[in-house]
């Protein structure tokens, strides 16, 4: 049975990890995206109290 034989498949198996884990991530990481995040702003808006009277 020659897919029992470990040879061929182990070294598949193993290149196959190495592009996934070696190749592919720095491309993807070269993409731009463009929802990035944005530094949220200091300052606070004026806050008005509520004053209507109460009956």
């Amino acid at each position: 049975m020659p897919q029992l034989m470990l040879s061929p498949w182990f070294y598949i198996l193993v290149a196959s990890w190495a592009i996934f884990l070696v190749v592919i991530p720095p491309k993807v990481m070269k993409h731009y995206f463009n929802n990035e995040p944005e530094v949220a702003s200091t300052h606070k808006p004026k806050t008005h109290t509520w004053d209507w009277t109460w009956h």
